[in-house]
């Protein structure tokens, strides 16, 4: 961040506007985030790559119908929004917190909400260029939206799957040391791809494993963008739990990060 400039004589210039600094630091959050080459590979390269593989697999053994793409596509998009929601924003998180950039930009003009509002903004345009990039790769494979598709259904789905998930993100990234967030975020972004539906149904895993798995949010996240892409069925329950998930988790990390 610069230095106060100033007008003559010695007087310094007022600081920037709340939005001049919070542009700033999310262009700079954007431009971290495309030079490490692990966040590309776990936002973009992991989602795309795991809709490409599996679409070209049914992996529901003949039972469903549809396309392995109409199935996949959900999921993928979940996955991404864990990605950038969860991984990558616990991770750089954790960083800046051991490093103490948290801590300096704090007590900046700035203050601790631009830092938060450049988080926040810089994950959601990361996700809108996730699922744009997964929906043009799905439509490729000859996907197309159900008759009952609903986007303000995947709208709200994404926003309450990025409260959740960024929770929890800010969550291990506020109370654990660094290099513990990074092998936890990785861990659980891991377990989400088989316990939230993504690679394989629900119904494939053992029945207690299953019974758990169908309430947590991966799961959750993809079944209201199942439904909300055009799949049929009710989000009532799944938007509510999703929504239970993200005040807990959202509540649980504005009380437990510790900017030090």
């Amino acid at each position: 961040m610069s230095t106060p400039r100033t007008l003559g004589a010695g007087t310094p210039a007022k600081p920037a506007s709340w939005l001049a600094m919070t542009w700033a630091l999310t262009l700079n959050e954007l431009r971290v985030a495309v030079r490490r080459g692990e966040n590309l590979l776990v936002t973009f390269v992991i989602p795309a790559g795991v809709l490409l593989v599996f679409s070209a697999f049914d992996m529901t053994g003949g039972t469903a119908s549809g396309k392995p793409v109409e199935r996949m596509l959900p999921g993928s998009i979940a996955l991404a929004v864990i990605a950038a929601a969860m991984v990558s924003l616990a991770i750089a998180t954790a960083f800046d917190r051991s490093y103490g950039v948290i801590k300096r930009l704090g007590g900046s003009p700035a203050g601790t909400s631009a830092l938060v509002a450049s988080k926040t903004v810089g994950v959601i345009v990361i996700e809108v260029v996730q699922a744009l990039l997964l929906v043009g790769l799905a439509t490729a494979l000859g996907w197309t939206a159900g008759p009952g598709a609903s986007l303000p259904l995947v709208v709200a789905g994404l926003l309450l799957g990025t409260v959740a998930f960024a929770g929890l993100g800010l969550l291990m990234a506020g109370t654990l040391r660094a290099e513990a967030v990074l092998a936890l975020a990785n861990l659980l972004f891991l377990l989400s791809l088989v316990l939230g539906g993504i690679v394989m149904p629900l119904d494939k895993l053992p029945g207690a494993v299953a019974t758990v798995a169908s309430g947590l949010p991966p799961a959750e996240l993809g079944r209201v963008l199942a439904i909300g892409l055009g799949g049929g069925g009710d989000a009532t329950e799944p938007l509510i739990i999703l929504a239970g998930w993200a005040i807990v988790l959202g509540g649980l990390a504005a009380r437990k990060f510790r900017w030090d």
